[in-house]
């Protein structure tokens, strides 16, 4: 079991050296600094005593594990996640960030490390089914800036929902439970597991289908890394694929989750 920790350092600091296409000249990573928001349980959030943890942040360690390099994982908010990559705050994002088109204009992205479909939750008594006519004049809360948002944005709020933007899905999350939203629209595993299997989340429940539209919501979550370091994306391509047939992907999963969340 991964004990989260600001700095993991390999046993064999290794630096890992690609030559960058069109140039003699060798980039070394034997350091990896990753980004991530610190609020979106269970996949990265703060512990009682100001540690990040979750899927992600163990994941982020086996990753460097895996390559033998130092690990550094850096608190940053959701809406300045890709800026601060761009502005070199970090090398990766490793924050549950949808790989999709639009991203890719800005970003590159490894192969994914887990994919999660997205749903609404309302209360039981609210007459909500996930219908187009039982939504009309509802109010949806959305984290702002995330594929959900965007989703809202073009499907839900020409049908005449309103949708309300937090910073945080925590934040979100604590407005349907009480009763300044209706639904909430969000990752069915973190809707899961920060509300419905908690005591608070006892009257709430899932309507409608689960929704995985290609379009809104990628290929699943990946690593965000910026353009000119395709180095760096084979590498943690490389190690996502070891620690899967290490079998520590799976007991870094066992942890948090009683299913597979790799997907197909």
């Amino acid at each position: 079991m991964l004990k989260p920790r600001r700095t993991v350092l390999g046993s064999l600091a290794l630096a890992v050296s690609l030559f960058t296409l069109g140039t003699a000249e060798a980039k070394e990573w034997n350091k990896i600094r990753f980004g991530t928001e610190g609020a979106y349980a269970p996949f990265n959030y703060v512990t009682p005593d100001g540690q990040l943890a979750g899927f992600d942040v163990d994941i982020a360690y086996a990753l460097c594990e895996e390559l033998k390099v130092e690990c550094e994982l850096i608190q940053q908010d959701w809406d300045g996640m890709i800026p601060a990559l761009l502005a070199n705050k970090y090398d990766a994002i490793i924050a549950s960030m949808s790989i999709t088109e639009e991203r890719k204009k800005s970003i590159n992205f490894t192969d994914k490390y887990y994919d999660t479909p997205t749903r609404l939750v309302v209360h039981k008594d609210s007459g909500i089914d996930g219908s187009p006519e039982s939504l009309n004049g509802k109010r949806i809360a959305v984290q702002r800036e995330t594929t959900q948002d965007r989703y809202a944005t073009e499907h839900l709020e020409p049908a005449g929902v309103e949708i309300v933007r937090y910073a945080t899905g925590e934040e979100a999350t604590l407005d349907l439970v009480s009763g300044r939203v209706d639904a909430r629209l969000e990752d069915a595993v973190v809707l899961s597991e920060s509300l419905l299997k908690r005591p608070e989340g006892a009257d709430f429940q899932f309507v409608g289908e689960p929704i995985n539209d290609e379009e809104y919501f990628g290929l699943g979550a990946g690593i965000g890394v910026r353009k000119g370091d395709e180095d760096l994306v084979e590498l943690l391509n490389k190690a996502i694929t070891g620690i899967r047939a290490s079998g520590k992907y799976q007991e870094i999963q066992s942890k948090y989750f009683d299913f597979d969340v790799y997907g197909d």
